[in-house]
């Protein structure tokens, strides 16, 4: 495939890259192998390298590439589909939860967790961090924020730090009637902690799940869960198969 002629389009040069990209990553790479640098890719595109860095990162959005430590840009297999809340009625932790507990803290939340669960500025609530994996890799993370009033009992309990103690807030969640949730999904860049988590580089575009359960009147949890957007495919109802191909070629997982 040779160079292509970008200047007579009128959509941005890095935009009509990414589609020459595209077709070119369908048609002569095979997924996990690395791309040229970007000094050849350049030339061979006819193109100023901040163009290419601009395709680049698009496709990196979209989830045809990955940048992977110590290795370089390669391409990215199919997005793998993650069900997020099939269960409109189940409080996190239940029996069919693909979670798992890594961590339990008590600590201050941010300013806007603690305005959504209504306490005071300074008020401990249990903080629950867990992960989930998906096909052998990490595909999310998650921060569960319980307030005190939602597990009364659990300063009966003795649990050291960490997962146990995270499973026993959980456990103490489940006393709770759930009268129902709502959830809200964004795009965003990962923090350092959990691109480190999720095993990306810091600003690598995310999908930032969050979710309010509600018992008594109040939001008595809330879930911001952070999912990798370059590999998984976020599906809602209760038929997580279903799936939308713009290119009959290509499989998806």
């Amino acid at each position: 495939m040779g160079t292509t002629q970008l200047e007579s389009v009128p959509e941005p040069k890095y935009w009509h890259l990414k589609t020459v990209l595209t077709e070119a990553l369908d048609s002569e790479f095979s997924v996990g192998e690395i791309l040229p640098n970007e000094r050849d890719l350049a030339a061979r595109f006819g193109v100023a390298r901040a163009t290419l860095r601009q395709a680049l990162e698009q496709l990196e959005l979209e989830g045809r590439l990955q940048r992977r430590r110590g290795v370089g840009t390669t391409v990215a297999p199919p997005r793998v589909g993650v069900a997020v809340g099939t269960e409109q009625h189940a409080w996190p932790g239940a029996a069919s939860d693909a979670w798992q507990s890594v961590d339990c803290e008590q600590a201050a939340p941010p300013a806007a967790v603690a305005t959504a669960l209504e306490t005071g500025a300074d008020e401990p609530v249990h903080t629950v961090r867990r992960s989930r994996m998906s096909h052998g890799q990490p595909v999310a993370t998650e921060l569960l924020y319980i307030p005190a009033a939602s597990v009364p009992d659990l300063t009966a309990i003795d649990a050291p730090s960490g997962p146990a103690r995270a499973r026993a807030v959980l456990r103490e969640l489940q006393h709770l009637t759930l009268e129902g949730q709502d959830r809200a999904v964004e795009l965003g860049s990962a923090r350092a902690d959990d691109a480190k988590e999720l095993d990306r580089l810091p600003g690598s575009p995310v999908l930032v799940v969050t979710t309010r359960f509600f018992a008594a009147g109040r939001t008595a949890a809330l879930s911001v869960a952070t999912y990798r957007a370059d590999t998984c495919r976020l599906t809602f109802g209760d038929s997580p198969e279903v799936e939308i191909h713009h290119d009959p070629e290509r499989q998806a997982s």
